[in-house]
């Protein structure tokens, strides 16, 4: 079965403080019809599964914890783990399992394999609280191909880390609270 690629692409990411902030935007979503949401959540291997099947019981949307040879699809919402990238050829997730000196997921690596997209689809990138700078590189990537990227205001980051980064080094990034994040997101996914 071959790959329907979606209009629009929404790329979350976000670690430490980052469940209930994404719990928020993925309940305002509308019904995804031609926009996908990819969620890159730094958690335990473990709990992945049990976080995405807690959270699909309060939205309107069908969650997938991705899968190795996983076609990608418009419509759907993403849940990342360990080492998972977008084949640029196929459309196909691949996924191996995350080292243990290395992010769960890693967001660099995620984000950066739906560069090839740019040219198809629509892009937000947005950068969640969190400790550390995954997702940022990828951030500035991304928006040098004609992505948006927008990030938590420091009063609004649980954890001020991502997003402080994302704020030094993506050049024009939105700045916004919570609040204004989930009506972007949903405005976003709305086609």
């Amino acid at each position: 079965m071959q790959s329907v690629i979606p209009k629009r692409i929404l790329l979350l990411a976000a670690s430490t403080g980052g469940p209930g902030q994404i719990q928020k935007i993925i309940q305002e979503l509308p019904q995804l019809h031609n926009s996908s949401v990819i969620i890159a959540l730094h958690m335990v291997e473990g709990f992945i599964l049990s976080y995405a099947s807690r959270l699909e019981k309060s939205i309107k949307n069908k969650m997938n914890v991705v899968q190795d040879k996983q076609n990608f699809e418009k419509g759907h919402i993403y849940v990342a783990h360990g080492k998972t990238y977008l084949d640029s050829d196929t459309n196909i997730f691949h996924y191996a399992k995350a080292s243990k000196d290395s992010y769960n997921p890693d967001i660099d690596t995620l984000f950066s394999s739906f560069s090839h997209l740019t040219y198809k689809s629509e892009m937000l990138v947005v950068i969640l609280t969190g400790i550390g700078s995954d997702g940022v590189d990828a951030a500035v990537q991304l928006q040098s191909l004609g992505a948006k990227c927008i990030t938590e205001s420091a009063q609004s980051a649980i954890v001020d880390g991502m997003p402080n980064k994302a704020r030094s080094s993506v050049k024009n990034i939105g700045i916004y609270e919570i609040d204004e994040i989930i009506k972007i997101c949903k405005e976003f996914c709305n086609v």
